[in-house]
């Protein structure tokens, strides 16, 4: 039997970045297509109840001239997206998770905030194998709805490395995500370097101005332009320092010896 992998996202059904991960893994098994109808970004693994919640819709996915999969648009967050699959959709528990192609990286201390972790921990929390795959872009798309034309084949093409990776060799002793944070430009699947991840934000929010607190707010961020460190094996400064894909293992073991 080929595996089951689920393929799932915070950037929306509709997201490129969603296709060019179900391209990566299409040669590799059967695919299970889930995410949020809409943009979902930095909701982490949230669950809010709205009155909509739940609702799940079918639709075709174009991959290409040649190919096309289905896929499930759900009314929800990251994680309930990636919950449904597991619990709903899902004929058999998937043999492997991929979350992304996300636009904009997940790095640091901002991965509690991404959506795109959210899920991965959600189908980890089943048992799943999961990576989380996540692109540098301009800062200005990151959070859009208009899906802007990014150019995913680098992406593409380390994203069907490290699943064939890990349908093959299995995750690394005490793994439960590779988090793995490619740099835009040209990138080969061989130019990375296993991380740590980093003691700094990616993701700064900026202090606001005077504001009328009886008003709805937002904090606004901008992400970070060069590394806070200098560590050679640090998830950012691999990013943004060395211009190489950093895979970052992670785990659910967020405890410590005293």
């Amino acid at each position: 039997m080929k595996p089951l992998i689920l393929i799932t996202n915070d950037d929306g059904i509709h997201s490129p970045g969603i296709r060019a991960a179900a391209k990566a893994a299409f040669d590799f098994g059967e695919l299970l297509i889930a995410a949020p109808i809409t943009q979902q970004s930095s909701m982490g693994r949230s669950f809010p109840y709205t009155e909509e919640a739940g609702i799940i819709e079918k639709m075709e996915l174009i991959l290409d001239n040649e190919r096309s999969v289905a896929g499930y648009g759900v009314y929800g967050t990251p994680a309930s997206a990636a919950a449904h699959a597991v619990l709903e959709l899902a004929d058999r528990k998937p043999d492997l998770c991929i979350s992304g192609i996300n636009y904009g990286g997940n790095l640091g201390l901002s991965i509690t905030g991404s959506g795109t972790l959210g899920a991965a921990w959600e189908a980890s929390s089943h048992g799943i194998p999961s990576l989380a795959v996540s692109l540098e872009v301009e800062e200005e798309i990151i959070y859009s709805r208009a899906y802007a034309d990014v150019d995913f084949r680098s992406a593409e093409e380390i994203t069907r490395y490290w699943i064939e990776w890990a349908l093959c060799k299995g995750m690394p002793s005490d793994c439960d995500i590779l988090n793995i944070n490619v740099p835009s430009g040209r990138t080969g699947v061989l130019d990375y370097r296993f991380t740590r991840l980093e003691r700094s934000n990616y993701y700064q929010l900026l202090k606001p101005g005077k504001r009328d607190f009886a008003k709805p707010f937002r904090f606004q961020s901008e992400t970070l332009k060069k590394p806070e460190s200098d560590r050679a094996n640090g998830d950012i400064f691999t990013v943004l320092r060395d211009r190489l894909t950093s895979v970052t293992p992670l785990s659910w073991d967020m405890s410590m010896d005293i």
